[in-house]
């Protein structure tokens, strides 16, 4: 059965269209959803509604958070207490238009200089209400072994969009998707803030352009929950799998084949 709607952008008072992919946060008995929408310039900004129940509905904030912006958020809390938002997204998700945290209309960063460090999703410390931030946006760095931001050219490993971050054994996993190779990463750091060393794909191509991922531990198993075009063979039409995670005694994530049978066979 289908429930209804938790939040539609017609009742977010700054947005215009294009409510995309959100997550949600707890704390204190209140339930936030962080979602992504165009303003009425047409501008991609992350607001935050809030909600006593999981299943909404949940009241939107008058205003986007003051110093977010671009697409996909995602907001880890930490065993410490602390919460994180993480967000960005190239191409569509505007973030190319933001190079020094101010909007300007048309690309300004030229994303054809294959050479020059790639550009990288935003990460930010919550305030304790959960509805601003606590410090300025900054770099999600991901480098490569020798300590080198990840390049521009490097489609097959830089990040394109759909941060996810979660903690394994005292290690920071940032996973994300690599956008037009089609496949989803993950960096480790000892940081939620980063730097981030990359490490390697865990999903190989889902049927359709693209997917978006979040990463849940849950009675002792790790699970992987993404999206495909399996079931409606449109782009924009997405269905949810989910599939066990597993990782290797160095902590290092085994790759998941979406096509593969139970047993790992095509």
């Amino acid at each position: 059965m289908i429930g209804p709607v938790a939040l539609d952008v017609k009742d977010v008072p700054w947005a215009s269209k294009q409510m995309w992919a959100p997550d949600a946060a707890y704390r204190n008995g209140t339930y936030y959803l962080y979602f992504p929408a165009r303003d009425k310039q047409g501008v991609f900004r992350i607001g935050v509604a809030t909600s006593s129940d999981p299943m909404g509905p949940f009241k939107a904030e008058p205003e986007p958070i003051a110093g977010t912006y671009s697409i996909d958020p995602a907001v880890f809390t930490d065993g410490d207490g602390k919460s994180y938002i993480y967000f960005g997204g190239i191409w569509g998700g505007q973030l190319e238009n933001w190079p020094t945290g101010k909007f300007t209309a048309g690309s300004s960063t030229d994303l054809k200089q294959d050479d020059k460090p790639a550009l990288m999703p935003k990460v930010a410390m919550l305030a304790p209400d959960m509805k601003h931030l606590a410090a300025p946006a900054k770099d999600a760095v991901i480098v490569d072994e020798n300590g080198k931001p990840l390049l521009g050219g490097d489609h097959d490993r830089r990040f394109f969009e759909a941060s996810w971050m979660f903690k394994r054994n005292g290690l920071y996993y940032f996973t994300y998707s690599t956008g037009d190779t089609h496949f989803l990463a993950y960096a480790v750091g000892k940081s939620p803030l980063g730097p981030f060393t990359y490490k390697g794909h865990f999903l190989l191509p889902v049927q359709g352009w693209t997917t978006h991922q979040s990463v849940v531990e849950w009675e002792g198993k790790w699970w992987l929950f993404y999206a495909d075009t399996q079931l409606s063979n449109k782009n924009h039409l997405r269905n949810v799998k989910m599939t066990e995670l597993h990782f290797n005694a160095d902590g290092s994530i085994q790759m998941v084949d979406p096509f593969a049978s139970p047993d790992g066979k095509k």
